[in-house]
């Protein structure tokens, strides 16, 4: 095999990929919301011994705070941060108002998470040769609709190259990569730019003295496919010349529906993780059957006490949305893994949809069990709030909205303002005063069109 490039796949001859990414999406929400967090170090997640941090505002990053870090760390290093829980209705009420608003500038809309989309702008009626206009206009009116919030939006001729202006565009810019700029605008980058190269596949490249992309670029393929796989090697050396042809897909089902619970402490208790799996999987349940969907593959998850976490899948013999199946399934897994050095995270989950149930088809066939894998990772689970955590919104029937900005020894102390005030007062409260409570509806985000001039476009192309 020489070191040409051969069999390529086919490129667009236009920069007519847009992605975009909501600058510190959590942390973002939060400072709209909060006035008094406006310009000043705000954590979302890291909460209590075991939690970690989903999204640092750009203030606390200044600090070597990042996501995935331990919040026991980001502490240590920004200990006058604000830690707050995860509100994730607020989350998606204005993640829904940016996708609608990208659906509008084309039918096809790749959503990646909450705050991050692909768009395919050859399928809108933007005049591709006045970008640079577009661009402004829909950033303009994403903060317009989302009463504050902004975004890095890159723009290329695939996923790749848009994916790497956005990145480079951050925080709250535009990088729009020409055609015939690719090479020139990648070459630079560390290897750890590419999209899916990790820790392990980085320490590998650099072992090879592949620290940049035209490193990579210029290595021999052989040497490549040897040291990471046919799969990986092809996949980075197509990569490092610009070339990448996934198209923008429209509609993303969801490959899996699961639940996880993270403890304050270890649990070796068999029966009460028993317990814990049969009451999530009466949520997973619960979602399949809203879903109108059916599964044919079971899946547990268990983080140990060393973070080591055992992966376990079976195959049904039909597909099922019933709890009790679910629950069930999920039981013997757990039988075949040895919690006796504690268990911190537990998660059940189905996957494999269909639309029709199966499962009494097969009752005499023999359920096939999934090969067990074992990795690390980051436990994430501990972001989402409950009850009075730091951050929730609440009502009090005579001071109005506010959140809470702290609770603990049976008292409340709340923060009385909103994205409309200034910095509010501060209360202290009983938990249990009858006057103060969890508020169930968000504030309304801007309308979708505001008002207009006769004949005047809100959001011409």
């Amino acid at each position: 095999m020489s070191g040409e490039i051969t069999n390529l796949t086919r490129m667009r001859s236009t920069s007519s990929i847009l992605h975009l990414d909501l600058d510190a999406f959590f942390a973002a929400v939060e400072q709209r919301d909060k006035p008094s967090l406006r310009g000043k170090p705000v954590i979302v997640g890291g909460a209590g011994p075991r939690g970690v941090v989903a999204t640092a505002s750009y203030e606390a990053r200044v600090f070597g705070v990042r996501s995935a870090m331990s919040g026991t760390e980001a502490r240590r290093r920004c200990p006058h941060a604000a830690f707050l829980g995860g509100r994730f209705g607020a989350y998606r009420q204005s993640s829904q108002a940016v996708m609608g608003l990208l659906r509008e500038v084309s039918p096809l809309v790749e959503p990646l998470s909450f705050d991050e989309a692909y768009v395919d702008l050859e399928a809108s009626d933007w005049d591709l040769g006045k970008l640079d206009e577009h661009v402004a206009g829909l950033r303009s009116e994403l903060t317009r609709r989302t009463a504050g919030l902004t975004a890095s939006v890159g723009v290329g001729s695939s996923k790749f190259l848009a994916k790497l202006g956005s990145e480079a565009a951050k925080p709250d810019g535009v990088r729009i990569i020409a055609p015939g700029e690719e090479i020139e605008f990648i070459s630079p980058l560390p290897v750890r730019a590419i999209p899916g190269v990790g820790p392990v596949t980085e320490g590998k490249l650099l072992a090879l003295g592949l620290a940049t992309v035209a490193d990579l670029r210029a290595a021999d393929p052989r040497e490549l496919v040897r040291e990471l796989g046919r799969a990986v090697g092809e996949s980075l050396r197509h990569l490092a010349h610009g070339r990448d042809d996934r198209e923008v897909e429209a509609e993303r089902e969801a490959k899996s529906i699961s639940v996880e619970d993270t403890f304050p402490a270890d649990l070796t208790d068999r029966a009460q993780l028993a317990t814990i799996l049969r009451r999530d999987a009466g949520s997973v349940a619960g979602r399949l059957q809203r879903a109108g969907s059916f599964a044919r593959t079971v899946a547990i998850k268990v983080r140990m006490a060393d973070f080591t976490t055992i992966s376990k899948a079976r195959s049904l013999g039909g597909a099922t949305d019933r709890a009790e199946v679910i629950g069930r399934v999920g039981e013997e897994l757990l039988a075949e893994v040895d919690i006796r050095e504690g268990v911190r995270l537990l998660g059940i989950g189905v996957s494999n949809f269909t639309r029709a149930a199966q499962e009494r088809l097969f009752e005499d066939e023999a359920p096939e069990v999934g090969k067990t894998e074992t990795e690390t990772d980051v436990d994430t689970s501990g972001v989402r709030g409950r009850g009075f955590f730091p951050g929730a919104d609440v009502i009090h029937d005579a001071l109005g909205r506010g959140w809470v900005w702290g609770s603990g020894l049976g008292r409340v102390t709340v923060r009385f303002e909103t994205r409309h005030t200034g910095p509010g007062p501060v209360h202290t409260f009983l938990e249990d005063d009858p006057k103060l409570r969890l508020a169930k509806e968000l504030s309304d985000l801007p309308a979708t069109h505001p008002e207009t001039s006769p004949g005047q476009d809100p959001h011409p192309r």
